[in-house]
């Protein structure tokens, strides 16, 4: 009997072994930490204009399937006092090859700031959180996509999102990516419709905008650095009377794990 129960036991390991196996192989896990002078997202600084730490963790299944999170300190100069100073996101998405020069994305993702109180910018209760569903295609180095939201950051209606990058090797070791995106949005602040101004995202009757940007990279000892110029054609008062939204020269340093 004893022969028997070692035998038996030998077998459901050799059966469950190559299943673990499969299992193992069937996902990869990845991670991600930055450190960045300005943390800018579509052209517009996050954090005042002041040096940001990020990082992220992604889960990619062989089937295409990937999810993942990823946070950054943020700062937006709230007058109402609301501790808006962290933004989590959180996405799940779908991604392949058609052929070897033609690939494909589409996904969702929640922005959250679970650190503000909902009572922000002096306009009440208006919150932060917002989501968005997103795709794009990519062939070979150029990539073009779009991103929808039905109600954009702050409760300000529906928001959409165009963009291209396209990316190239320098000699060297170096990269260059360009950057061109197209932001519109349902309401203008000068809209007769509007109970409030503050429904609109911009300022000064402004209903949309373009940001672009230009990076250099390079790998170096296991870290990526990137240089980066970005702007938009908005100024100092559709940007809410701020810098955020001028030319800036962005520097930062990542580390992949």
């Amino acid at each position: 009997m004893n022969t028997f129960k070692k035998s038996l036991i030998a077998t459901s390991i050799a059966l469950t072994l190559p299943v673990v196996a499969n299992v193992a192989q069937a996902f990869e896990t990845s991670a991600n930490v930055t450190l960045t002078t300005d943390y800018k997202f579509r052209g517009i600084s996050q954090t005042d204009t002041s040096p940001a730490v990020q990082g992220g963790f992604d889960v990619a299944f062989d089937n295409g399937l990937y999810a993942g999170t990823w946070g950054s300190v943020v700062d937006f100069q709230d007058p109402d006092g609301s501790d808006a100073d962290m933004e989590l996101d959180y996405y799940f998405g779908f991604g392949g090859e058609i052929n070897e020069s033609l690939s494909y994305d589409l996904g969702y993702i929640y922005y959250d700031y679970p650190t503000s109180n909902e009572s922000n910018f002096g306009f009440g209760n208006r919150d932060l959180d917002y989501q968005e569903i997103y795709a794009s295609m990519s062939f070979n180095d150029l990539t073009v996509g779009f991103a929808y939201s039905d109600d954009y950051w702050l409760e300000t209606g529906e928001f959409y999102y165009v963009y291209a990058d396209y990316g190239f090797e320098l000699p060297g070791g170096f990269g260059l990516g360009l950057h061109y995106g197209y932001n519109d949005f349902e309401f203008a602040s000068d809209d007769s419709d509007l109970e409030d101004a503050s429904e609109a995202f911009l300022g000064d009757g402004e209903d949309s905008y373009s940001d672009y940007s230009i990076s250099l990279s390079k790998s170096y000892l296991g870290l990526d650095f990137a240089l980066s110029w970005i702007d938009t054609d908005l100024d100092e008062d559709e940007c809410w009377g701020t810098d955020w939204c001028d030319s800036s020269v962005v520097f930062s340093v990542s580390k992949s794990m």
